[in-house]
């Protein structure tokens, strides 16, 4: 399909009932916001990024998706930072308790990159498929539509080839979408991989592609997977965690980490919350709602008055720990999809890969 056409897709989505929701240029991030045009998208823009580092710069054509991640992910749609659980109700001295009412609406998430797919797949696990089913989460994925993009570039904290989750959008999508620029066209390919993706495909534009497209197509997820900014060996990497408890390492990346959290916000994957109540002046109703937190928060694991983990170097174990081996205990798979946000937004550019390779180099010393 032309470039001239691309804003046919965001009208068949939304005439088809969906919230459109896409990337777009916002206090000079790529963040996900709704959407109604093509214009919306970062129209020619890209990011550049490195340990603790972002901004936008002009490249010298008109991508819509020549951009990577930005410090937003789609989670915070799917799992809000703030979500109400229940609301009470005092009627005539009985309380009375009540979920919220599910949303009468359905998300289209455009321009979803493969790594992100991961991060909802693994989401899914966690609040769909664990044993308990999230109402909020379940609430907000149903009928959900993405639109996957194959990267055309790579990050400068990017890693998904190490955890096996991109550059192409192999599963999870229901259209997916490769932007080929060259000399002489601006175009993209698009494959179907469900049956609601296939019956928008049907109305759009275009023809049918043709192997060369698809050589293409292949050629430019090769060049894109051979740019990575970062790479991590996640070899044996569960048993090297779990037989590194008392590394040294742990103390040395405590002094340069902040516990900010930022790591943990930016992360698609994470999922930590803590839940408040609050109640109305006059005790007739009140509420109870879910907010992300963070294990590095100091009193995330308090009990009875007391922090479990009172240390950075504790909070930082725990995290690295949970996200690269216990995750794999609990849900069978690593918990990092190789996005690279929580190298970019560290404040001091802590680095996952290269905090893997040290505890990796440390535990090869004899001692």
């Amino acid at each position: 399909m032309g470039r001239a056409d691309f804003g046919i897709l965001i009208s068949l989505l939304a005439a088809e009932g969906f919230d459109v929701v896409g990337p777009t240029k916002h206090d000079q991030t790529i963040v996900y916001r709704p959407i109604s045009a093509v214009e919306d998208l970062p129209i020619g823009w890209t990011d550049v990024q490195d340990g603790g580092a972002y901004r936008l710069e002009r490249r010298d054509d008109e991508a819509l998706f020549g951009y990577v991640v930005g410090p937003q992910s789609w989670k915070s749609y799917l799992f809000p930072p703030r979500s109400t659980l229940l609301t009470i109700e005092n009627v005539d001295g009985e309380l009375v308790f009540s979920p919220p009412a599910a949303p009468e609406r359905r998300f289209a998430f455009v321009g979803v990159r493969a790594c992100e797919l991961a991060a909802i797949a693994i989401q899914d696990r966690v609040f769909l498929e664990s044993g308990h089913v999230d109402r909020t989460y379940a609430n907000n994925r149903v009928g959900l539509f993405t639109v996957g993009v194959n990267c055309a570039v790579a990050g400068g904290t990017c890693f998904c080839v190490s955890m096996d989750t991109g550059p192409r959008c192999t599963t999870g999508y229901d259209l997916v979408l490769t932007e080929v620029l060259d000399d002489s066209t601006h175009h993209f390919v698009f494959e179907a991989g469900s049956e609601a993706g296939q019956a928008i495909l049907d109305q759009l534009p275009g023809h049918d592609a043709t192997g060369a497209d698809f050589d293409q197509v292949a050629a430019i997820m090769s060049a894109t997977a051979s740019a990575m900014g970062r790479a991590m060996d996640t070899t044996g990497v569960r048993e090297l965690l779990y037989t590194s408890r008392d590394s040294a390492h742990w103390d040395e990346v405590a002094e340069r980490c902040l516990t900010c959290t930022n790591c943990t916000l930016v992360c698609p994957t994470c999922f930590c919350s803590t839940t408040e109540d609050t109640a109305s002046l006059d005790a007739t109703t009140g509420a109870r709602s879910r907010r992300w937190d963070s294990c590095f928060a100091l009193d995330f694991t308090g009990l009875h008055g007391h922090p479990v983990r009172e240390t950075p170097a504790a909070r930082y174990r725990q995290w690295l720990t949970h996200k690269l081996a216990t995750w794999q205990d609990q849900f069978d798979s690593l918990g990092c999809v190789g996005c690279g946000r929580c190298i970019t937004w560290c404040p001091v550019g802590i680095d996952i890969t290269q905090e893997v390779a040290a505890i990796r180099t440390r535990s090869e010393v004899p001692a």
